[in-house]
Protein backbone atom coordinates (compact mmCIF):
# COMPACT_ATOMS: atom_id res chain seq x y z
CA UNK A 1 0.00 0.00 0.00
CA UNK A 2 2.83 2.53 0.89
CA UNK A 3 4.43 1.92 -2.51
CA UNK A 4 0.81 2.67 -4.25
CA UNK A 5 0.78 5.91 -2.83
CA UNK A 6 4.51 6.75 -3.47
CA UNK A 7 3.36 5.99 -6.95
CA UNK A 8 0.63 8.11 -6.73
CA UNK A 9 2.98 11.17 -4.69
CA UNK A 10 4.50 10.94 -8.40
CA UNK A 11 2.04 11.37 -10.66
CA UNK A 12 -1.01 12.99 -9.22
CA UNK A 13 0.78 16.24 -8.91
CA UNK A 14 1.62 17.07 -12.30
CA UNK A 15 -1.66 16.19 -13.23
CA UNK A 16 -3.12 18.85 -10.32
CA UNK A 17 -0.99 21.08 -11.63
CA UNK A 18 -2.14 20.60 -15.42
CA UNK A 19 -5.68 20.83 -13.52
CA UNK A 20 -4.93 23.94 -12.05
CA UNK A 21 -3.94 25.44 -15.51
CA UNK A 22 -7.81 23.66 -16.49
CA UNK A 23 -9.22 25.85 -13.37
CA UNK A 24 -7.79 28.89 -13.99
CA UNK A 25 -9.28 29.12 -17.81
CA UNK A 26 -12.37 27.91 -16.95
CA UNK A 27 -12.15 30.75 -14.25
CA UNK A 28 -11.22 33.18 -16.38
CA UNK A 29 -7.96 33.73 -14.33
CA UNK A 30 -6.46 33.03 -17.48
CA UNK A 31 -7.24 33.36 -21.09
CA UNK A 32 -6.46 32.55 -24.79
CA UNK A 33 -4.19 35.34 -25.09
CA UNK A 34 -2.20 34.44 -21.89
CA UNK A 35 -2.07 30.76 -22.77
CA UNK A 36 -0.76 31.64 -26.41
CA UNK A 37 2.38 33.83 -24.66
CA UNK A 38 3.21 31.28 -21.81
CA UNK A 39 3.34 28.84 -24.59
CA UNK A 40 5.97 30.27 -26.66
CA UNK A 41 7.88 31.60 -23.18
CA UNK A 42 7.75 27.90 -22.47
CA UNK A 43 8.77 26.74 -25.98
CA UNK A 44 11.25 29.45 -27.21
CA UNK A 45 12.73 30.27 -23.42
CA UNK A 46 11.94 28.30 -20.46
CA UNK A 47 12.47 25.10 -21.92
CA UNK A 48 15.80 25.32 -23.93
CA UNK A 49 17.32 26.97 -20.49
CA UNK A 50 16.21 24.15 -18.47
CA UNK A 51 18.15 21.48 -21.24
CA UNK A 52 20.83 23.65 -21.39
CA UNK A 53 20.97 23.55 -17.80
CA UNK A 54 20.60 20.11 -16.76
CA UNK A 55 22.46 18.98 -19.23
CA UNK A 56 24.93 21.27 -19.08
CA UNK A 57 26.51 20.80 -15.40
CA UNK A 58 26.05 17.26 -16.02
CA UNK A 59 28.96 14.63 -16.83
CA UNK A 60 28.19 13.39 -20.16
CA UNK A 61 30.14 10.17 -20.35
CA UNK A 62 28.31 9.08 -17.00
CA UNK A 63 24.87 10.38 -18.25
CA UNK A 64 25.13 9.24 -21.92
CA UNK A 65 23.51 5.66 -22.48
CA UNK A 66 23.79 5.01 -26.34
CA UNK A 67 21.43 2.06 -26.41
CA UNK A 68 19.17 3.85 -24.47
CA UNK A 69 19.08 6.35 -27.23
CA UNK A 70 18.85 3.76 -30.18
CA UNK A 71 16.45 1.60 -28.40
CA UNK A 72 14.11 5.14 -27.83
CA UNK A 73 15.25 5.88 -31.72
CA UNK A 74 13.79 2.35 -32.46
CA UNK A 75 10.74 2.61 -30.53
CA UNK A 76 9.49 5.87 -32.44
CA UNK A 77 10.50 4.24 -35.71
CA UNK A 78 8.71 1.80 -35.43
CA UNK A 79 5.42 3.27 -34.04
CA UNK A 80 5.75 5.54 -37.44
CA UNK A 81 6.16 2.43 -39.48
CA UNK A 82 3.39 0.06 -37.56
CA UNK A 83 0.27 3.07 -36.98
CA UNK A 84 0.78 4.25 -40.86
CA UNK A 85 0.79 1.04 -42.03
CA UNK A 86 -2.21 -0.28 -39.93
CA UNK A 87 -3.88 3.57 -41.10
CA UNK A 88 -3.03 2.43 -44.95
CA UNK A 89 -4.29 -0.80 -44.72
CA UNK A 90 -7.84 0.52 -43.47
CA UNK A 91 -7.54 2.83 -46.21
CA UNK A 92 -7.73 5.80 -43.85
CA UNK A 93 -8.35 9.13 -45.66
CA UNK A 94 -5.24 11.15 -46.00
CA UNK A 95 -5.71 13.68 -43.78
CA UNK A 96 -6.79 11.22 -41.09
CA UNK A 97 -4.26 8.50 -41.88
CA UNK A 98 -1.21 10.98 -41.15
CA UNK A 99 -2.96 12.37 -37.77
CA UNK A 100 -3.32 8.71 -36.60
CA UNK A 101 0.24 7.76 -37.36
CA UNK A 102 1.17 11.02 -35.63
CA UNK A 103 -0.65 11.00 -32.49
CA UNK A 104 0.19 7.43 -31.84
CA UNK A 105 4.15 7.58 -31.90
CA UNK A 106 4.45 11.35 -31.12
CA UNK A 107 4.57 11.97 -27.65
CA UNK A 108 4.74 15.04 -25.08
CA UNK A 109 8.25 14.70 -23.89
CA UNK A 110 9.27 18.13 -23.08
CA UNK A 111 5.70 18.69 -21.00
CA UNK A 112 5.26 15.78 -19.39
CA UNK A 113 7.46 13.34 -19.95
CA UNK A 114 10.68 15.44 -18.01
CA UNK A 115 7.94 16.16 -15.84
CA UNK A 116 6.96 12.83 -14.86
CA UNK A 117 10.65 11.73 -14.21
CA UNK A 118 11.72 14.35 -12.51
CA UNK A 119 9.02 13.71 -9.99
CA UNK A 120 10.40 10.15 -10.23
CA UNK A 121 13.91 10.06 -10.36
CA UNK A 122 14.71 14.00 -9.29
CA UNK A 123 17.56 16.30 -11.00
CA UNK A 124 19.85 13.40 -11.83
CA UNK A 125 16.68 11.80 -13.88
CA UNK A 126 15.59 14.97 -15.14
CA UNK A 127 19.58 14.99 -16.80
CA UNK A 128 19.43 11.89 -18.33
CA UNK A 129 16.08 12.62 -19.49
CA UNK A 130 17.34 15.90 -21.18
CA UNK A 131 20.32 14.07 -23.11
CA UNK A 132 18.01 11.84 -24.28
CA UNK A 133 15.56 13.36 -25.14
CA UNK A 134 18.39 16.06 -27.39
CA UNK A 135 18.96 12.89 -29.57
CA UNK A 136 14.61 12.16 -29.45
CA UNK A 137 13.22 15.32 -30.63
CA UNK A 138 14.98 16.02 -34.27
CA UNK A 139 13.79 11.63 -34.71
CA UNK A 140 10.03 12.64 -33.62
CA UNK A 141 9.76 15.62 -35.55
CA UNK A 142 11.24 13.95 -38.57
CA UNK A 143 8.90 11.53 -38.37
CA UNK A 144 5.47 13.46 -37.27
CA UNK A 145 6.67 15.63 -40.61
CA UNK A 146 6.71 12.27 -42.32
CA UNK A 147 3.65 11.24 -41.32
CA UNK A 148 1.51 14.15 -42.46
CA UNK A 149 3.29 14.79 -46.39
CA UNK A 150 3.61 11.21 -47.33
CA UNK A 151 -0.83 11.01 -47.81
CA UNK A 152 -0.03 13.98 -49.61
CA UNK A 153 3.02 13.17 -51.63
CA UNK A 154 0.78 13.01 -54.85
CA UNK A 155 -0.84 16.80 -54.66
CA UNK A 156 0.39 18.83 -56.86
CA UNK A 157 -0.41 21.99 -54.48
CA UNK A 158 0.82 20.78 -51.23
CA UNK A 159 2.87 23.04 -49.07
CA UNK A 160 4.80 23.32 -46.14
CA UNK A 161 7.97 21.24 -46.31
CA UNK A 162 10.50 23.53 -46.70
CA UNK A 163 8.67 25.30 -43.48
CA UNK A 164 8.84 21.91 -41.57
CA UNK A 165 12.16 21.52 -42.74
CA UNK A 166 13.50 25.01 -40.86
CA UNK A 167 10.89 23.98 -37.91
CA UNK A 168 13.27 20.66 -37.32
CA UNK A 169 16.80 22.39 -37.79
CA UNK A 170 15.89 25.44 -36.17
CA UNK A 171 14.02 23.49 -33.42
CA UNK A 172 14.91 25.33 -29.84
CA UNK A 173 14.88 22.55 -27.77
CA UNK A 174 16.74 20.72 -30.29
CA UNK A 175 19.50 23.92 -30.29
CA UNK A 176 19.19 23.83 -26.47
CA UNK A 177 19.76 20.07 -26.01
CA UNK A 178 22.91 20.09 -28.49
CA UNK A 179 23.96 23.48 -27.14
CA UNK A 180 24.33 21.76 -23.14
CA UNK A 181 25.62 18.23 -24.87
CA UNK A 182 28.03 20.18 -26.47
CA UNK A 183 29.24 21.82 -23.14
CA UNK A 184 29.45 18.88 -21.36
CA UNK A 185 31.17 16.92 -23.53
CA UNK A 186 33.80 19.58 -23.41
CA UNK A 187 33.25 19.87 -19.98
CA UNK A 188 33.15 23.76 -19.87
CA UNK A 189 32.77 25.19 -16.70
CA UNK A 190 29.49 26.91 -15.26
CA UNK A 191 30.30 30.47 -13.58
CA UNK A 192 28.73 30.92 -10.45
CA UNK A 193 26.61 33.70 -11.77
CA UNK A 194 25.60 32.38 -14.93
CA UNK A 195 24.84 28.90 -12.70
CA UNK A 196 22.51 30.96 -10.13
CA UNK A 197 20.82 32.51 -12.55
CA UNK A 198 19.96 29.84 -14.67
CA UNK A 199 18.97 28.07 -11.22
CA UNK A 200 16.23 30.95 -10.63
CA UNK A 201 14.65 31.08 -14.27
CA UNK A 202 14.95 27.25 -14.71
CA UNK A 203 12.27 27.12 -11.89
CA UNK A 204 9.68 28.32 -13.59
CA UNK A 205 9.84 25.77 -16.96
CA UNK A 206 8.12 22.50 -15.75
CA UNK A 207 5.44 24.49 -13.80
CA UNK A 208 4.56 27.07 -16.69
CA UNK A 209 4.33 24.09 -19.30
CA UNK A 210 1.78 22.13 -17.07
CA UNK A 211 -0.46 25.19 -16.83
CA UNK A 212 -0.19 25.91 -20.72
CA UNK A 213 -1.37 21.74 -21.29
CA UNK A 214 -4.63 22.52 -18.63
CA UNK A 215 -5.09 26.06 -19.67
CA UNK A 216 -5.63 24.75 -23.11
CA UNK A 217 -7.43 21.51 -22.23
CA UNK A 218 -10.92 21.16 -23.82
CA UNK A 219 -13.25 18.84 -23.98
CA UNK A 220 -15.23 20.12 -26.55
CA UNK A 221 -12.29 18.54 -28.75
CA UNK A 222 -13.42 15.14 -28.19
CA UNK A 223 -15.87 14.40 -30.70
CA UNK A 224 -15.24 13.15 -34.21
CA UNK A 225 -14.10 9.82 -34.90
CA UNK A 226 -13.57 8.54 -31.03
CA UNK A 227 -12.65 4.78 -32.44
CA UNK A 228 -10.09 5.76 -34.03
CA UNK A 229 -9.17 8.57 -31.41
CA UNK A 230 -8.95 5.35 -29.07
CA UNK A 231 -6.80 3.08 -31.07
CA UNK A 232 -3.83 5.37 -31.56
CA UNK A 233 -4.11 6.32 -27.85
CA UNK A 234 -3.92 2.64 -26.93
CA UNK A 235 -0.84 2.53 -28.92
CA UNK A 236 1.07 5.51 -27.56
CA UNK A 237 0.38 5.29 -23.73
CA UNK A 238 0.14 1.38 -23.37
CA UNK A 239 1.47 -0.34 -26.86
CA UNK A 240 4.61 1.93 -27.20
CA UNK A 241 5.83 1.87 -23.73
CA UNK A 242 5.97 -2.32 -23.78
CA UNK A 243 7.29 -2.18 -26.75
CA UNK A 244 10.34 -0.11 -25.24
CA UNK A 245 10.28 -2.39 -22.39
CA UNK A 246 11.39 -5.45 -24.90
CA UNK A 247 13.69 -3.34 -27.16
CA UNK A 248 15.59 -1.76 -23.99
CA UNK A 249 15.68 -4.72 -21.90
CA UNK A 250 17.20 -6.65 -25.33
CA UNK A 251 19.78 -3.55 -25.57
CA UNK A 252 21.18 -4.29 -22.12
CA UNK A 253 19.49 -1.24 -20.77
CA UNK A 254 18.71 -1.71 -16.96
CA UNK A 255 18.03 0.66 -14.24
CA UNK A 256 16.58 4.21 -14.02
CA UNK A 257 17.55 4.30 -17.48
CA UNK A 258 15.12 1.40 -18.42
CA UNK A 259 12.83 3.05 -16.77
CA UNK A 260 13.05 6.78 -18.16
CA UNK A 261 12.89 5.04 -22.00
CA UNK A 262 9.63 3.57 -20.42
CA UNK A 263 7.62 6.27 -19.21
CA UNK A 264 8.96 8.90 -22.29
CA UNK A 265 7.50 6.25 -24.37
CA UNK A 266 4.38 5.99 -22.51
CA UNK A 267 3.72 10.36 -23.19
CA UNK A 268 0.39 11.15 -24.24
CA UNK A 269 0.21 12.57 -27.58
CA UNK A 270 1.90 15.90 -28.33
CA UNK A 271 -0.05 19.23 -28.28
CA UNK A 272 1.97 20.24 -31.46
CA UNK A 273 -0.08 16.99 -33.13
CA UNK A 274 -2.58 19.40 -33.51
CA UNK A 275 -1.04 22.31 -34.43
CA UNK A 276 0.80 20.80 -37.42
CA UNK A 277 -2.56 19.23 -38.70
CA UNK A 278 -4.13 22.14 -39.17
CA UNK A 279 -0.94 23.21 -40.36
CA UNK A 280 -0.25 20.84 -42.75
CA UNK A 281 -3.63 19.15 -44.36
CA UNK A 282 -4.31 16.54 -41.38
CA UNK A 283 -7.64 15.97 -39.64
CA UNK A 284 -7.57 18.81 -36.83
CA UNK A 285 -10.42 17.20 -35.25
CA UNK A 286 -8.91 13.85 -35.04
CA UNK A 287 -5.78 15.23 -33.72
CA UNK A 288 -7.40 17.11 -30.70
CA UNK A 289 -9.25 13.55 -29.60
CA UNK A 290 -5.73 12.13 -29.71
CA UNK A 291 -3.96 14.44 -27.45
CA UNK A 292 -7.27 15.07 -25.31
CA UNK A 293 -8.06 11.09 -24.78
CA UNK A 294 -4.32 9.96 -24.40
CA UNK A 295 -3.27 13.12 -21.87
CA UNK A 296 -6.60 11.83 -19.87
CA UNK A 297 -5.78 8.34 -19.69
CA UNK A 298 -1.86 9.10 -19.23
CA UNK A 299 -2.61 9.66 -15.61
CA UNK A 300 -3.54 6.02 -15.16
CA UNK A 301 -1.18 4.19 -17.39
CA UNK A 302 1.48 6.62 -15.61
CA UNK A 303 0.42 5.31 -12.16
CA UNK A 304 0.51 1.51 -13.49
CA UNK A 305 3.92 1.76 -15.04
CA UNK A 306 5.80 3.24 -11.90
CA UNK A 307 3.78 0.98 -9.92
CA UNK A 308 5.32 -2.06 -11.92
CA UNK A 309 8.92 -0.14 -12.20
CA UNK A 310 8.66 0.37 -8.81
CA UNK A 311 7.91 -3.03 -8.10
CA UNK A 312 10.42 -3.85 -10.41
CA UNK A 313 13.02 -1.88 -7.90
CA UNK A 314 13.39 0.95 -10.68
Amino acid sequence: MSLFFEILGIVIPVFLVIGLGYGLRRAELIDQHFLHQTNRLVYYVALPLLLFYEIGRADFFANFNGALVLGSSMVIVLGFALSYGYATLRRYPPGARGTFAQGAFRGNLAYIGLAIVFNAYGSEGLTRAGILMGFLVPVLNFFAILALLLPHRKDSDHQGARFWLRQLLLNPLILASFAGIAWSFLHLPMPPILDGTLRIATGMSLPLALLAIGGSFSLERLHGDLVRAALATGIKIIWLPLLAAGILLLLGVRGQELAIGVLFAGTPAATATYIMAHQMKGDAELAGAIVMLSTLLSALTYTLALYVLRSLGL
